[in-house]
This record gives structure tokens, C-alpha cells and sequence, in this order.
């Protein structure tokens, strides 16, 4: 079995995790929505995750929605006592599986018990607000709704709050409302606008969390990648990972599957080891591959 500790660990809030973790999104009904195809399959997963030495998964209530955090409980609890659940706030699903912004002070109250009810926890390890100005990051002032969760966490509802789709600019106005245990955005090897802030919150301690569109690596398929992933004879999704985890250390990845076969080679990305020539070649591939559009937060919501 492949010892993903060898990816080393980071600290989210005030505990250390592993840097490779699982992304539950994929365990819902296509488009998010819904309920699996495969239940059991869906419970083996998330057993397969944490009986690998998974302790980092990454949730929201808007999935299904309530389904995937449903299933995390039927899955795993009571918890093992190293596991951190992290989810998001800040939108809802339409009846038509539409994703709508969630950010007044009653919607984000009621998504916080909403996700205790579901999860059975008295608090939430961690609860990232996820920006809906825009289907990427765009400007607009968070002090309203952070300032809601903040005052949620003095409750000793929340222990830590992250940001989800946020601008450097917008990651500074939260600091100064309440501490900040992680950023997650949109980042690969191909999609590299967040590098400056990467490597900011590295020097802060601030763990950042790379998520990806529906569907993995897709459009990082390129000759480069498929021709470094056979020479190491890995897949390209473990080669992408590897990178992440050689990028920078305070990166927290959350690849997510709902197929206990692609889970473990996820998670075999920890024993890869890529020489330096070889990240040359994959540092290459930002300015030869344009990203894939956003099509929409039903694509692009993490």
C-alpha cells in the first residue's frame, strides 16, 4: 500500500495533515446533484480513503445537496480522532440544480448547522466561504458574510475558516477579520495565475488547497505530460499531482474520485519523485496550454 506520508505534512488550523487528502464532490449524482449512482460504492471510497492514512477531506453541504455529507457520516463516523473535515459555505442549490449565492447572515447560519446536523459534529473543523462574485475569482468585499462566520466561530460553532475563490486582495481584507487557516482555488500545473500567492502564503503558513474542474486533468492533456507520466510509467493525473506536491509545501491536495481503483492511484502520486529536468519540461506546459473556461459554477464550484 502506498504511504502517502511520504508527501509530508502541512499545518490546516491547528492540526498537521498529510499533504494528500480526498475531495468528496465526485460521490454525488452527476452534475453534483443527486444521489450516486453507486451508494456502496460511494461508502467504499470514503473507508478506502481513511484506511490508506487519508486524514484531510474536503466537503460541502451543497453537494447532492446534503448527499455527500450524508454519506460521510454513514461512511465514517464516529471519526477517527486525526480526521479534519473541511466544507464550504456560501451557496445553495436550486431545485433545477442550479448553484445560487448563499451569503446573508441567516442562509450562512443555516448552511453551518445545516452541515453539522448532516456531518454529526458539535463544530466544524474547518468551514471555507466560497466567493460567488464571479464563476473565478473577481473583486468584491467579504466583510459581511466572514464577518458572520467569524461571529459563528466565537460561538464555538466553527474552529477554523478558509476562503474558497479568492483574490489576494480579498484574502488581506479577511485577515483582518478573523485568522485565515487556508485558501483554495483553481491551480494546476497549467493554470498558474495564484503562483505570487502560493508562495506569499507559504512564508505565512497558510496552507493553500488547489481544486480542479469537474472531470480531473482533462484539459492538461498534452504530449509533454503523457510523455513524462510514461517514462516514469505513471498516469498523467499522478505526474499533475506530483508536481503540486513538489510546487510548494504548503499545498493540500483534494483529488477526488468516486472509484476506489482511481483513489489508490491518486494517492500512489506520493511515491513519485520528479527529477528536475522533468519539472523544467511540466513548468513548460502554463504557457503552451490555455485554461479551460469556466462553464459555470456547476463545473467550477469545489
Amino acid at each position: 500500500m502506498t504511504d502517502i506520508k511520504k508527501s509530508g505534512t502541512f499545518k490546516l488550523g491547528d492540526r498537521k495533515v498529510k499533504r494528500l487528502g480526498y475531495g468528496a464532490m465526485q460521490l454525488a449524482g452527476p452534475g453534483v446533484f443527486g444521489p450516486p449512482k453507486d451508494h456502496n460504492g460511494a461508502i467504499a471510497v470514503l473507508r478506502e480513503a481513511v484506511a490508506s492514512g487519508v486524514d484531510h477531506i474536503d466537503t460541502s453541504d451543497y453537494y447532492g445537496p446534503y448527499v455527500v455529507n450524508k454519506l460521510i457520516r454513514e461512511a465514517l463516523h464516529p471519526y477517527p480522532k486525526d480526521l479534519v473535515i473541511v466544507t464550504k459555505l456560501g451557496a445553495q442549490r436550486g431545485a433545477d440544480g442550479s448553484w445560487n449565492p448563499a451569503f446573508s447572515a441567516e442562509e450562512l447560519t443555516s448552511a453551518v448547522h445545516d452541515n453539522l446536523r448532516h456531518l454529526g459534529v458539535d463544530a466544524l473543523d474547518v468551514a471555507n466561504l466560497r466567493l460567488m462574485f464571479s464563476h473565478g475569482p473577481a473583486e468584491g468585499s467579504l466583510e459581511a458574510p466572514l464577518t458572520v462566520l467569524a461571529d459563528l466561530q466565537r460561538q464555538g460553532l466553527i474552529r477554523h475558516i478558509g476562503l474558497s475563490n479568492a483574490t489576494a486582495k480579498q484574502i488581506a481584507e479577511g485577515r483582518r477579520i478573523c485568522e485565515i487557516a487556508c485558501v483554495q482555488n483553481y491551480y494546476n500545473l497549467a493554470h498558474r495565475p495564484d503562483d505570487a500567492m502560493i508562495d506569499d502564503l507559504a512564508r505565512d503558513g497558510i496552507a493553500y488547497v488547489p481544486f480542479f474542474p469537474l472531470g480531473g486533468f482533462t484539459p492538461l492533456q498534452s504530449t509533454e505530460l503523457s510523455d513524462v507520466a510514461q517514462a516514469l510509467g505513471a498516469t498523467p493525473m499522478q505526474v499533475a499531482l506530483a508536481w503540486l506536491l513538489q510546487r510548494a509545501p504548503n499545498l493540500l491536495l483534494i483529488p477526488g474520485t468516486s472509484s476506489v481503483g482511481h483513489l489508490r492511484e491518486n494517492l500512489a502520486a506520493a511515491d513519485l519523485v520528479l527529477p528536475s529536468d522533468t519539472v523544467a519540461v511540466l513548468d513548460r506546459i502554463a504557457s503552451g496550454i490555455a485554461p479551460a473556461p469556466l462553464r459555470g459554477h456547476g463545473i467550477r464550484v469545489a
